[in-house]
């Protein structure tokens, strides 16, 4: 299993675009293990949860040479709704509905 986050740029009429990807790759092993690790947080309850607090969200390192290849970058696969509030991350921005 490999994450990667690549920087791309591109020029158009004069207007250079600038943005990053976040590339996830692996063998058909690796990528159903991603994928039980997804569907373990997706389906997890948090308000069961006794052992992290009110607010918190639950949240999974992934870590170069251990869960994931050499030259990946570690990575956190996290719940955006937290425990108790359901509110998401100060940070969060939602997708436009409009466009699909």
């Amino acid at each position: 299993m490999d994450i990667i986050v690549t920087d791309n740029e591109d020029e158009f009429e004069g207007e250079i675009a600038k943005w990053q990807e976040v590339l996830i790759h692996g063998d058909p092993e690796g990528l159903r293990s991603f994928a039980k690790l997804l569907m373990k947080i997706a389906g997890l309850n948090q308000e069961d949860q006794t052992d992290f607090p009110i607010g918190a969200r639950e949240h999974y390192h992934l870590q170069p040479n251990l869960e994931l290849g050499k030259s990946s970058v570690e990575a956190i696969l996290g719940r955006l709704n937290a425990k108790g509030t359901g509110r998401f991350y100060d940070g969060y921005v939602a997708k436009d509905v409009t466009k699909t």
